[in-house]
Formats: C-alpha cells, structure tokens, sequence
C-alpha cells in the first residue's frame, strides 16, 4: 500500500479506530508482522468543537485544509477526513491539495447501492443529521434518507459530545439509541448509517436487526483500497 494521510484527532477516539482498522487491513493483504504506512495530522478536539459551536466554519476550512497541505508535503497518496462532521471542510481540503481526498458519505453510499437498499437512517452529530452534505450525496446514489426526530437528535448529539469523543463506553446510552433505532427501522429504514466516527465503539450489527453501515470501517477500507490500486498502477508503470 502506498501512504495514507489521515485528518485526525476529531476526535482522538476515532482516529484510533481509523488507524487499527488500516493496520489490521495491511497485516491481512501482506500478512504479519506488516502495518500500515501512514501519517496523521491530529487536531485538539476541544479547539475544534468550540469552533463548530461558534460555527467558524471559515476557520474551520483554514485550518482543514492547511492540514491536508501538510498531509501531502509529507507524502501521503491520499487523505480522509477521520469525521462525518468535518466533511462539511471537504471542498476547503480538495482545492487546496492535488492527491485525492476520499469523501466518506460517497463510500457509505456505495457500500448501501451493493446492498440494494433505497431507505436508510441516518444517525451523527446535529451537523451531519440536519444539514444537508451527507444526505445529497445519498439522495445522488438514489437512496433516501430517514432521520431521528429533534429530541432524538439531541441526545444521540450529547452522546457523541459528552460521552463517546472521550471514550465514555455508556451502557444506558447505547439503550437510547437502541430505542431510537427500532422507531427508525418502524418507519421504513432498510439500514442504519451510523454517520458519526465514534457510534461503532457502542453499536455493533449484532445489536441491530437490519444492515448497519459502519462508516469509519467503510472510509478506512476505502483509503486502503486506493492506496493499494495506486501503488500496483505505479508498480506497473514502472515495469
């Protein structure tokens, strides 16, 4: 595989899960002791969320993507944002780097199409559940979405917040959102997205009775493969 640059510490949490994913992903196509090649550039969580709460989303787009300028001075063939919620700086890190920036809604959004599915929930932070980047790139994949009523978006918003990003592992919460879940799929959900990074360190798809789409493993197995297709292309190029 060729170096995969990662936008990280939004929150550390997931980029924790990020970078075991990719490593076990490298270990599995070459075998052990293998890991992944990459390079991480790892925001303050705290500094970030404050900003989201100020909603600088003009800083916000500074910050990104001066970050994916160092990913790619530093060699990376490809970066992903390691969370839903900061996709909404995606366009800010495109235009300022040449090396693809791999957009996890479109991903999520194949890996839905090869299920066959039309009708998904949509769970996240209130960024990505109300605004409107994710569930357009859905609805360009022809699959529409459903999502929490606003009570329900509270809390699954102050889970994430108050709980997940620090790796509070709550039991009580992962009822809540059980209970939100089974009132989706009651109102026509085929799969479950779960949009926020952190939502698979409390839901698994043995917890739900209806595809779950694990959007962190689906954006690290598609960086991977990338990295992968681009160094066998080179490799052949050079031959």
């Amino acid at each position: 595989m060729k170096k995969i640059g990662l936008i990280g510490g939004i929150t550390p949490e997931s980029t924790i899960l990020y970078y075991r994913i990719l490593n076990k992903l490298n270990s599995d196509y070459i075998g052990k002791p293998h890991s992944a090649e990459v390079v991480i550039n790892s925001f303050d969580f705290g500094e970030i969320a404050q900003l989201q709460k100020e909603n600088r989303w003009d800083l916000l787009d500074i910050k990104m993507a001066e970050t994916g300028q160092n990913l790619e001075d530093a060699g990376a063939s490809c970066i992903i944002i390691c969370a839903n919620t900061m996709h909404l700086c995606i366009d800010a890190v495109r235009n300022a780097v040449k090396i693809p920036v791999i957009h996890i809604a479109e991903a999520t959004s194949k890996s839905i199409v090869k299920k066959q599915l039309k009708k998904v929930a949509l769970l996240g932070t209130k960024y990505t559940m109300e605004k409107d980047f994710f569930t357009d790139i859905l609805k360009s994949f022809g699959i529409e979405t459903i999502i929490p009523e606003i009570e329900e978006r509270e809390i699954i918003h102050a889970v994430i917040y108050d709980e997940l990003s620090v790796g509070n592992i709550n039991p009580i919460s992962k009822e809540k959102y059980l209970t939100i879940i089974k009132e989706l799929i009651k109102k026509g959900a085929e799969g479950i997205i779960l949009g926020c990074t952190e939502i698979p360190l409390l839901i698994q798809q043995n917890d739900v009775s209806v595809p779950v789409f694990d959007t962190t493993e689906i954006h690290a197995k598609a960086a991977f493969k990338y990295s992968v297709n681009n160094q066998q292309q080179q490799q052949q190029q050079q031959q």
